[in-house]
């Protein structure tokens, strides 16, 4: 199975050998991919709405793997029992949606090695999330899908370093590696910031969140002039 390339990203960030749960699993594409590539032996995957979860059934049953992907009905972590899996991937959906899966399941999180997530939005509160809850993002990867640009970002258990309150919108790890699409991610982020400002200029709501979106502004412009 070929995969989009946003999809491929996500796939290879799954370490080998390990075994994954993939929630929102939508057609089931990415753990049939990493089982008939032998990257995970097993895989449960997780879809809450019904028509989704009959795409999946039909696709696992047409790969012929109803012996290695568990296919379960239900909401977000809750489909899997705690040790049960040791990497789950959340990808294509709201960094709020992402929050609240993992809140609604505490014992899970807890007992997981790698959470791999993809916010379509809101990748800033995920991260900080994930470093008031115990998890260091371990890595960050930028990808062009379709005229789309993805962010996904890896962690594990761990207490984050210190980094400045702007990369949690760039990404720490991003801002490392600096990968050849981080000028248009910046480039992003500053039209989003900018977007937001002039509504709310020409709403004249000049509140606490008004300046504090000037601040992130003035954080994301002197980022991209260190490029």
């Amino acid at each position: 199975m070929r995969l989009s390339a946003r999809l491929q990203a996500v796939a290879n960030l799954v370490e080998g050998g390990t075994t994954l749960a993939d929630i929102g699993t939508d057609h089931a594409y990415l753990p049939i991919f990493l089982v008939q590539e032998k990257i995970v032996s097993r895989a449960v995957a997780g879809e809450v709405s019904l028509g989704p979860y009959k795409a999946a059934q039909q696709a696992i049953e047409n790969a012929g793997l109803q012996d290695s992907i568990n296919l379960r009905l239900g909401n977000g972590l809750q489909v899997i029992k705690p040790a049960e899996i040791e990497t789950a991937v959340i990808a294509g959906m709201g960094g709020a949606t992402i929050i609240n899966i993992l809140q609604s399941a505490p014992e899970v999180v807890a007992s997981l090695k790698r959470l791999i997530v993809q916010p379509m939005i809101a990748a800033a509160s995920v991260r900080q999330w994930f470093t008031k809850n115990g998890w260091q993002i371990v890595d960050e990867v930028l990808i062009l899908d379709d005229g789309r640009l993805y962010e996904i970002i890896a962690a594990e258990h761990g207490k984050s370093a210190e980094f400045e309150n702007i990369l949690y919108e760039i990404g720490p790890i991003l801002w490392d590696k600096k990968p050849p699409l981080l000028s248009v991610h910046i480039d992003q982020l500053i039209n989003q910031t900018k977007r937001v400002i002039d509504e709310m200029t020409a709403g004249k709501n000049f509140s606490a969140k008004y300046y504090e979106y000037n601040e992130k502004l003035r954080g994301l412009e002197a980022k991209k002039a260190c490029l």
